[in-house]
């Protein structure tokens, strides 16, 4: 994980620890696993999806009786979010205020990321 010792790798407000611990015990699942996948027209997509266990090399945060799992892949891009969960009148849903992200699309369902130091732009 890249993450510096004694610190979480994202933050968890208590909106969302109440949601996903709502949404773990609704399900009986583990937990709920974060991920990035290639999509939308910023170009890349959060995935999130309710797990019975964790994979290998996954990162797991717990808080209350939330746990988040964040995928090998993600790590990088996620490290320092704040994951959130808002109500308001029309809508209500998880949030990320992700400081990794160098552009996102007007709607806010994709994002983009600056290539790593070191690697190629494909």
């Amino acid at each position: 994980m890249f993450a510096i010792p004694g610190t979480s790798p994202v933050t968890i407000t208590p909106a969302a620890e109440r949601q996903i611990a709502r949404l773990m015990t609704g399900k009986n699942a583990f937990g709920l696993r974060i991920g990035l996948k290639k999509g939308g027209c910023a170009g890349m997509e959060y995935t999130m999806d309710l797990v019975e266990a964790p994979n290998a090399n996954e990162e797991v945060i717990e808080q209350g009786a939330a746990r988040v799992l964040i995928a090998p892949m993600a790590q990088m891009y996620l490290f320092g979010t704040e994951i959130d969960y808002v109500t308001d009148l029309l809508e209500s849903g998880f949030k990320f205020r992700n400081p990794n992200v160098t552009d996102a699309c007007g709607c806010g369902e994709s994002v983009r990321f600056e290539p790593l130091e070191g690697s190629r732009a494909g």
